[in-house]
């Protein structure tokens, strides 16, 4: 985790790294099972199996700790289509740098964590909790993420222009995952479908 949402203290040593790790993890599938009105730092604690104070001594409240859970989501999601990408990379699939296999990859793993990941359902990259609530900063922190990233697998430098071209890509696919998942619990394929097809009309006009 990189730490970048600000902790009370930052771990130092790795056993009080693994309890933070412990922390999180009993988040996220607390997140599941009760939602976020009914999460508690006490019950989280008994999850992780660490007194309450271990829980203060990271985070303030249960938002600040969620917003570590989003984080740590984004970072794992980073790993993840970087990982991607690596492979395509050394089976071929890729040489070209284009951005199909990347927008491709970019999709795969988000779609995979949110019908896989504990807590990334209502949290993802944190930009719906309360319950509901609409927040653009984290589709900014993703599309800030994803033009680093993928910069110089597009053969792209990572100017605004590029910057902005992930932004509506990263709000229009917020969207319409979010309708797909509204529909269908595991995400109506149909819609995704639809979403790929308008994601790759637009990024054709813009990056080829």
């Amino acid at each position: 985790m990189s730490h970048s949402t600000p902790l009370r203290r930052a771990p130092v040593q790795r056993r009080s790294a693994e309890r933070l790790a412990r922390i999180l993890d009993a988040c996220a599938d607390l997140l599941d099972e009760v939602g976020y009105d009914e999460l508690t730092t006490r019950a989280v604690a008994v999850r992780a199996g660490v007194p309450i104070g271990s829980v203060y001594r990271f985070f303030g409240n249960k938002r600040e700790m969620v917003d570590a859970l989003a984080q740590r989501n984004l970072d794992r999601y980073t790993e993840r289509v970087t990982e991607r990408l690596r492979k395509a990379g050394e089976a071929g699939e890729a040489g070209d740098g284009g951005w199909r296999a990347a927008m491709d990859a970019v999709l795969d793993e988000y779609l995979a964590m949110k019908r896989t990941a504990p807590g990334f359902s209502l949290v993802d990259f944190g930009n719906q909790i309360p319950v509901g609530a609409r927040c653009a900063e984290p589709n900014h922190r993703v599309a800030d993420r994803l033009t680093d990233l993928l910069s110089g697998h597009l053969r792209r430098p990572p100017d605004d222009d590029l910057r902005r071209t992930f932004l509506i890509a990263v709000e229009t696919a917020d969207t319409l995952v979010q309708l797909a998942f509204r529909v269908d619990a595991q995400g109506d394929e149909r819609i995704i479908e639809e979403m790929r097809r308008m994601l790759r009309a637009y990024l054709a006009r813009v990056l080829d």
